[in-house]
C-alpha cells in the first residue's frame, strides 16, 4: 500500500483503494475488519480536532477532549464499525431473501448519503463501495420483485378475466341449473383467493362477474317460476285423471275400460310432472285405481279361460261324433244328426282364441261333406235339368234334319250351316247330360 505524509509529519498508509468489480458481477467489495490501528484513517491534532482521510482528502469530523488521542481514534473507529456492521446486516438479509429490498434500499441510501458527514474513522472508500453494492443489490431485488409482482398481477388479472368470461357464458347459455349454480359458487370462492389485482381493474372484473351471476339467477328464477306454474297445472290435470281412473276401477266392461285406461296413461305422461312433494302420491293413487281394475279383469279372465278350455274339450267330443257321420249311407239321417250337433255346439259357447280356427275348421269340414252330398242328390233329381237335356237333344235333332233335307235338295250351303248349328247344340247337350250325371 502506498504511504503519504500527514500534517504532523508521520508516515501513514494512503486511503484504501476500492477493488474494481467486473461489469455484471455482484460480489460485494471487501471491507477490512476492524482496524487495530485507526490512525491509518484519521488523526487528532494538538487542539483535539479529529480528522478522517479518504480519497477525497482529509475532513474534520469533530473534537476529542475526553482522553488521549488514541482513545479518541478508537472511539471514532468503533462508530465506523457500527456503520459497517449495519451495512453487512443489510447485505446479509438481502442475500438470504429475508430482507425487504425497498427498506434495504432506503437504509443503504441514507447510509451512503450520510458518509460525507459521518463522524467516524475508518476506510470510508471501502465502506462507500460496500454501500453502493448494497444499493445496487437492493435495486435489482426491487426490480425483480416488481417484475414478479407484475407477472403475478397479469396472471391474477388473466385468471379473473377467464372466470368472468366463464360466468358470462354460464349466464347466457347454461340450463343445467344445479351444476351451473354450483360452478358459480366455486368461481366466487376461487375469486376471493386471487390477490394482486389493482383496484380499478378488480372492480371492473367484479362488475362483470356480478352482472353475469345476477343474470343467471334471474334466468334461473324465471325458469323455476314457470316450472312451478307448469307443475301446478300438471297437478290439477293429474287429479282429474285420478278421479276418472278411480270411477272406472269397478267396471266390468273389460275391453272399453282397458282401452280408456291406456288413454289415461298417455294423458298422464303428457301432463308432465307435478310438484315434487305431491307427484309420487298422485301416481300411487292413479296406479292403485288401475291395479284394482286390471286385477279384477285378470281374475275374470282366468275364470273365463278355464270355462273356455272346458268348452273346447266338450266341442272336441262333439267333433268326434260329427266326424263319424256318413251322408252317403243315409243323407237325411246325416243331416238330422248334424243339425243336432250344431245346436249343441252353439249352446256350449266360446273356446280359447287360439283354438277357434282349428275347432270351427273341423266342424266346417263335416258340414261341407253333408252339403256336398245334398247338392249332388238335388242335381240328379232336378226336373229343370232333365227338361233342359231333352230340349237340347230336340234342337240337335232339328238341325240334323234340316241339314239332311238341304243336302238332299243340293243346297250345300244351308246344309253346312245346319251342321254347324247342330254341332253347337250337341256340345251344350253333352254339358247338360254331364251335369245331370254328376248329381
Amino acid at each position: 500500500m502506498a504511504e503519504q505524509n500527514t500534517p504532523n509529519g508521520s508516515d501513514v498508509p494512503a486511503p484504501h483503494q476500492v477493488p474494481h468489480t467486473p461489469a455484471g458481477a455482484h460480489a460485494a467489495p471487501a471491507v477490512p475488519p476492524a482496524e487495530p490501528h485507526p490512525e491509518r484513517w484519521g488523526r487528532i491534532d494538538e487542539d483535539g480536532a479529529v480528522f478522517v482521510r479518504s480519497s477525497e482528502g482529509e475532513r474534520q469530523i469533530g473534537v476529542w477532549q475526553a482522553g488521549s488521542a488514541d482513545e479518541g481514534l478508537t472511539h471514532f473507529a468503533r462508530r465506523f464499525d457500527d456503520l459497517r456492521t449495519e451495512v453487512e446486516l443489510l447485505e446479509t438479509r438481502l442475500t438470504s431473501g429475508a430482507g425487504d429490498p425497498k427498506q434495504a434500499l432506503t437504509s443503504a441510501t441514507q447510509l451512503r448519503d450520510g458518509l460525507a458527514e459521518a463522524a467516524v474513522v475508518g476506510d470510508l472508500d471501502a465502506l462507500r463501495a460496500r454501500v453502493e453494492h448494497v444499493i445496487s443489490h437492493a435495486e435489482r431485488a426491487l426490480s425483480e420483485v416488481k417484475q414478479e409482482r407484475e407477472q403475478a398481477r397479469a396472471a391474477a388479472v388473466g385468471r379473473k378475466q377467464a372466470l368472468a368470461e366463464e360466468a358470462e357464458a354460464i349466464a347466457a347459455e347454461s340450463t343445467q341449473w344445479k351444476a351451473a349454480g354450483d360452478r358459480l359458487r366455486t368461481i366466487l370462492d376461487e375469486w376471493k383467493t386471487i390477490k394482486g389485482v389493482d383496484r380499478k381493474t378488480d372492480d371492473e372484473l367484479w362488475r362483470r362477474f356480478s352482472k353475469a351471476r345476477e343474470a343467471f339467477n334471474r334466468r334461473r328464477g324465471s325458469h323455476f317460476a314457470e316450472l312451478d306454474k307448469q307443475r301446478a297445472t300438471a297437478k290439477r290435470r293429474k287429479e282429474e285423471l285420478i278421479e276418472e281412473a278411480e270411477s272406472m276401477a269397478g267396471s266390468t266392461d273389460w275391453g272399453p275400460t282397458a282401452g280408456r285406461y291406456k288413454d289415461l296413461m298417455a294423458e298422464w305422461k303428457a301432463a308432465g310432472r307435478a310438484p315434487k312433494d305431491t307427484d309420487e302420491a298422485l301416481w300411487q293413487r292413479f296406479r292403485a285405481a288401475q291395479d284394482a281394475f286390471f286385477a279384477a279383469r285378470s281374475a275374470a279372465f282366468s275364470e273365463r279361460d278355464a270355462e273356455f278350455a272346458d268348452n273346447a274339450a266338450r266341442k272336441e267330443e262333439l267333433l268326434a261324433e260329427a266326424e263319424k257321420i256318413d251322408p252317403a249311407a243315409n243323407l237325411d239321417a246325416a243331416k238330422s244328426q248334424l243339425r243336432k250337433i250344431q245346436e249343441r255346439w252353439d249352446e256350449i259357447g266360446k273356446v280359447p282364441r287360439e283354438r277357434i280356427r282349428e275347432l270351427d275348421g273341423r266342424l266346417k269340414s263335416v258340414q261341407d261333406g253333408v252339403r256336398s252330398a245334398e247338392d249332388s242328390k238335388w242335381r240328379r233329381t232336378d226336373p229343370e235339368a232333365q227338361a233342359r237335356v231333352a230340349q237340347f237333344r230336340e234342337r240337335v235333332e232339328q238341325f240334323e234334319s234340316q241339314s239332311a233335307k238341304a243336302r238332299a235338295a243340293g243346297d250345300e250351303r244351308r246344309a253346312k250351316k245346319a251342321d254347324e248349328q247342330a254341332a253347337q247344340w250337341r256340345e251344350w247337350l253333352r254339358a247338360a247330360e254331364a251335369a245331370v250325371a254328376d248329381r
